[in-house]
């Protein structure tokens, strides 16, 4: 942490004491995960007049100190050997995700857009880098819709494009390499993952698809499931065919991540978009979580 700027005045004192009484709150009740609005309330300030203090005290907000000390605490656990899931409640995360993990906020289309092929739907579509090779997204106005990957020629690209059609055919695409762009961003780049920014995506299919693909949302990164554990999930345990044949058709990879689903017994089966791809993406979570 930067070294405090030095106290010339009364008014000065006072804001120090403020951030100094704010720091030592959330390092004593981390664990609770405290909002702005909580700290402030704990040294007497208001949110946003706290937030400029520690800023200019402590060079960072609250709520980025909260985080690296959160993290610090985590590491220490994870550095004693404590299992992942208990480390993270034992620094008042929810579960394993919540260390290091896609923040996503979803909702489903209505069922009548699926059954009319996407008919009255405006697609936007663009290709982008992404740690899987060239990669192609789709979007709505109210969020990601798709996410599909070419092997990077024109052909690669007309394929991946035409995939996605496929799924949708009545609606209207539209290419838009620069609209996708901030999507891809933040889809691939972990600095991007924030709680406070949710990444929107929006699900097209079936009912059953549906309630699928969001089964896949809650599998947190580092962790793998099966067919028919998903199937047990949803009620349904004598649907793991059904099961990963929804799971064959996730319009959005990567983002509902289906690529953490595996066969009986944890083999890796198939995936639409390559098996080298499939182990590619497990093994780059693998080193995202090794390096939070």
């Amino acid at each position: 942490m930067p070294a405090p700027t030095p106290v010339r005045s009364r008014a000065d004192a006072d804001d120090y004491a403020s951030v100094r009484a704010a720091i030592e709150f959330i390092s004593t009740d981390y664990r609770d995960q405290p909002s702005l609005e909580e700290v402030a309330a704990a040294v007497g300030r208001e949110p946003a007049e706290l937030e400029a203090l520690f800023r200019r005290w402590a060079g960072l907000t609250p709520k980025a100190f909260l985080q690296a000390v959160t993290i610090n605490h985590a590491r220490r656990l994870l550095a004693e050997g404590a299992p992942l899931l208990d480390a993270s409640f034992e620094v008042g995360l929810s579960g394993p995700s919540r260390l290091h993990d896609l923040f996503v906020k979803h909702e489903a289309m209505s069922p009548g857009h699926f059954k009319a092929k996407g008919e009255g739907l405006e697609l936007t579509y663009g290709y982008a880098p992404s740690p899987f090779g060239r990669a192609i997204l789709v979007a709505t106005a109210k969020g990601l819709a798709g996410i599909g990957f070419s092997d990077g020629t024109a052909d690669g690209d007309e394929a991946a494009l035409a995939d996605m059609v496929r799924r949708w055919p009545r609606a209207r695409f539209a290419r838009d390499d620069g609209a996708v762009a901030p999507l891809a961003a933040r889809s691939f780049e972990p600095a991007e993952w924030s709680d406070s920014r949710p990444l929107r995506v929006v699900l097209i299919g079936s009912d059953f698809e549906v309630r699928v693909w969001q089964a896949l949302l809650e599998i947190p990164v580092g962790k793998a499931t099966t067919y028919s554990g998903i199937a047990s999930q949803l009620g349904v345990p004598q649907a793991a065919r059904a099961v990963g044949a929804a799971v064959g058709r996730n319009p959005i990879s990567f983002v509902v991540p289906c690529h953490r689903v595996l066969g009986k017994g944890g083999a890796l089966t198939g995936y639409h978009w390559g098996l080298s791809r499939k182990r590619a993406m497990l093994g780059w979570e693998a080193g995202v979580l090794a390096r939070a």
